[in-house]
């Protein structure tokens, strides 16, 4: 295997990584970091959407002992059987809209004035969501959340169909307007992230199964490995970070990388395409 792709794959893996779980959007940096590295051909697509897993990894050795205690106390206790039922139910608007309308968006949305507007108007939204925060908080923690609060959050995670909008951005952010904390959110999401991350993985790998094969695993490997690794070290960071910061850097960031979307799309320097 060459050993400058196998480089690329570990820059791939360390992007996917640390923007999978932040409010920015991993494909728009994933589309432009590929670009850059000329790793952007039809095999490089499934590999993106391939790696989530190695970061959905992370999450669940970050969250394990909530998750192995849930699954101990699904037969016989309430709160783990209705915390269980919420992830299903927040989960189901994904797998429903991404069957009905994923080639459809992949087909007409998939544009540089798009993604540029979802970072920018995603931007904004945040900087309102955390002016909202300081007064509107009815949900400090996901065991109090009810299934309809569940099936609105998974309704908002659909909008991360289009892209630039971020899974991570829709769900958090989402969450926060219809009541939940920062923290709330943020769990609630990294929850909803395992089903959806983990599906959208196996789905397209056996979608494009024809595209791959045995001399394709070290690429593969490298890519999850590193993809891991950098959303552990991120996951855990942020967790730390919203217990005493808010995401209006994150506001700001994603209004300037809807700037730097324009710009690299006029001078040519990526095709922003699906």
């Amino acid at each position: 295997m060459d050993l400058v792709l196998l480089a690329k794959a570990a820059v791939m893996g360390v992007v996917e990584g640390l923007t999978e779980f932040l409010p920015i959007s991993s494909t728009g940096h994933l589309i432009l970091a590929g670009a850059l590295l000329g790793f952007d051909d039809e095999k490089a697509k499934v590999f993106d959407i391939a790696i989530q897993t190695g970061a959905i990894l992370a999450v669940i050795i970050v969250y394990w002992q909530k998750i192995r205690s849930t699954v101990v106390a699904l037969p016989s206790e309430r709160q783990a059987q209705r915390f269980a039922l919420n992830v299903a139910i927040g989960f189901a608007p994904a797998v429903a809209f991404g069957l009905l309308l994923g080639k459809a968006i992949k087909a007409h949305l998939f544009t540089p004035g798009v993604v540029a507007t979802t970072f920018i108007v995603g931007g904004l939204v945040i900087l309102w969501a955390e002016r909202r925060q300081q007064a509107g908080v009815r949900i400090h923690e996901v065991e109090a959340m009810s299934a309809w609060d569940a099936l609105k959050v998974g309704l908002v995670q659909c909008l991360a169909m289009i892209p630039g909008t971020s899974r991570s951005g829709a769900t958090i952010i989402g969450g926060m307007l219809l009541g939940l904390s920062r923290k709330a959110a943020t769990d609630f999401s990294f929850y909803l992230a395992i089903p959806t991350l983990i599906g959208a993985g196996v789905y397209m790998l056996f979608k494009e199964r024809a595209l791959l094969s045995v001399q394709d695993l070290p690429l593969f490997g490298v890519g999850l490995l590193f993809s891991f690794l950098s959303a552990w070290v991120c996951v855990r960071w942020l967790l730390r970070y919203i217990s005493s910061h808010s995401f209006t850097p994150f506001a700001w960031y994603r209004i300037a990388f809807g700037v730097v979307v324009l710009l690299t799309s006029a001078m040519g320097w990526v095709e922003w395409h699906e």
